[in-house]
């Protein structure tokens, strides 16, 4: 099937993500789609902060799509593709069809694609149950093209579009004395060749006769049934072999389901219909687009083989910043810069972890090695990524490495660094009117170790002001996100870059304690506490200088 070939691969950050999650899932997947020509998507765990979105419009590039979770959807599995049939099709056919294919369900629907019912091997099998009823033919409103097919037939007289629709079918095995005692109008006759029993059936007004054993029909009898308004139809099979098989001419619309069907959609989730399949008692579902139309069919047995979308993580491996659903995906790669989490996988993945300061900085080793030229607009933004990681180089994270990038990316790119990077941290520290939410959550992280959990915010600025006012907004904020996250403590950095110092907020027991106790290196009197806030000057780094503090004070 054409869809294995592009099936689609996102290349995703973490939650709340920064300018390096972004520009680094931009670039990683266009890297992606240069080396192997195959389609990689880059995606988005959360919105777009505002320094990135100064990035983004400065070159020129469109935000990723965003991914509310990477959970299995009917969209990434196999569903079989059926063809959906019209509802006049007859019975015999519909069974043709079933065999050819190997199915049990067909589904019938309308010239737009809009499903109109089902028809099953039971409901057929049920059709044929229905011996005693002489008048069935009719109440389903049979059109004569479908007797013919199904007779193998011709038409002598009549109309091929028009229906049986009123009477009964009976074989005139009788005398024509006889005949005319249990013949009424608008009945549908199988009769041999004998002319009086064929006159007989015309004069009463039957509304169809089909003539059995291939016999030729008279001039007469053709004229007389054209007066009479009385179709005429010839087939090579024999009395009971006709009276049989015309039933099986029947559309399948009198017998298919139509009412309260069990229908999924192209976006629903694997998880959210099984436990649906499986208290229903059908072997198969139709597939429907948003649009309402007909796509195919899913069964149980589709589910068995189900694979998960297909994804590459990039700026970082522990489940706690994945976006949503990502145990049932199907991790591919990941490349990141951050320490060892807790990313599990079910087969091995390429994953590449190095100690640099930003994964922009990884990409760009990445286009080198595999000798894809650098376009300006990717150079843009993986220098970007490094300037916001490295607080322009500022980091204890940064290493030459990434500053030797950045700066051959700038030149690529045509940007002046240090005029650039005032610009773009300018537009992300902008607080104005952002509610303290958008703020906390605008750079968030979530950790563990052991049985202790804890949260860390930050927001790095030029202006020492702006960030004095933060302190009385988010200490209040702080304590209320702790309850709602159900963590032990919470922390939140406010980082100025022009003298490379932070103030930490710190929320919850023995918070303030276990960072004074964890950064007394930091100044000569220890850690400066203060109603919740505790000063750190050369600490800018929540990676490099701020977890591993943390980490180690919990574990002590």
């Amino acid at each position: 099937m054409g869809e294995k070939i592009s099936r689609k691969t996102i290349v995703i950050g973490h939650k709340n993500p920064d300018t390096d999650s972004i520009c680094s899932a931009i670039c990683y997947a266009n890297l992606k789609r240069c080396v192997t020509g195959e389609n990689y998507q880059p995606g988005r765990a959360g919105a777009v902060n505002e320094e990135t979105q100064f990035v983004l419009k400065h070159f020129n590039v469109e935000a990723p799509e965003i991914i509310e979770n990477v959970k299995t959807q009917v969209r990434d599995i196999e569903i079989r593709e059926t063809a959906g049939v019209k509802k006049n099709l007859s019975l015999k056919k519909a069974w043709n069809i079933m065999q050819e294919a190997n199915v049990v369900t067909i589904p019938a629907v309308t010239e737009e694609g809009l499903l109109e019912g089902l028809i099953t091997v039971g409901d057929i099998a049920k059709s044929y149950m229905n011996v005693y009823d002489s008048s069935i033919l009719s109440k389903a409103n049979t059109q004569y093209a479908n007797i013919v097919e199904t007779l193998e037939g011709a038409m002598i007289v009549g109309d091929e579009t028009s229906y049986f629709n009123e009477g009964k079918v009976l074989i005139a095995a009788a005398n024509p004395d006889m005949m005319e005692y249990y013949i009424s109008r608008g009945d549908l006759v199988i009769l041999g060749n004998r002319y009086e029993s064929q006159l007989c059936a015309i004069e009463m007004d039957a509304a169809c006769i089909i003539v059995c054993e291939g016999a030729a029909v008279s001039m007469t009898i053709k004229k007389l049934a054209q007066e009479h308004g009385c179709t005429v139809m010839t087939t090579p099979y024999d009395t009971f072999t006709a009276a049989r098989l015309v039933n099986q001419s029947m559309p399948i619309s009198y017998f298919m389901k139509t009412e309260a069907l069990i229908t999924f959609e192209m976006d629903d989730y694997i998880d959210d219909i099984k436990d649906v399949m499986a208290s229903k008692r059908h072997r198969d579902f139709p597939i429907l687009d948003k649009n309402g139309r007909y796509r195919g069919m899913i069964s149980r047995r589709n589910l068995l083989g189900a694979k998960g979308k297909r994804i590459i993580l990039v700026d970082h491996n522990e489940k706690s910043q994945a976006v949503e659903g990502m145990e049932s995906a199907e991790i591919l790669e990941i490349i990141d810069h951050h320490r060892l989490g807790t990313v599990e996988t079910i087969a091995p993945v390429f994953f590449r972890n190095q100690p640099v300061g930003c994964t922009a900085t990884i990409v760009y080793q990445m286009y080198q090695e595999n000798r894809v030229e650098i376009e300006p607009w990717i150079a843009g933004l993986l220098c970007s990524a490094i300037i916001s990681d490295t607080l322009l180089f500022r980091s204890p994270t940064c290493t030459d490495v990434d500053k030797r990038a950045a700066l051959h990316l700038a030149e690529i790119a045509g940007v002046e660094v240090e005029s650039y990077a005032a610009s773009m941290f300018a537009a992300g520290s902008n607080l104005k009117g952002k509610t303290d939410v958008e703020i906390f959550y605008q750079d968030f992280k979530k950790f563990s170790v052991g049985k202790v959990s804890f949260g860390v915010g930050q927001i790095s600025s030029l202006n020492a002001g702006e960030l004095e006012e933060l302190k009385d907004r988010m200490l209040p904020y702080m304590a209320k996100a702790r309850e709602e996250h159900g963590m032990d403590m919470m922390f939140f950095m406010l980082t100025n870059i022009l003298t490379e110092s932070t103030e930490l907020l710190c929320e919850g027991q023995g918070a303030e304690q276990l960072i004074a106790g964890a950064f007394r290196t930091y100044s000569e009197e220890g850690a400066g506490v203060k109603d919740h806030v505790v000063s750190l000057p050369g600490v800018v780094s929540r990676k490099k200088q701020l977890i591993p503090g943390i980490m180690l004070a919990v574990q002590a």
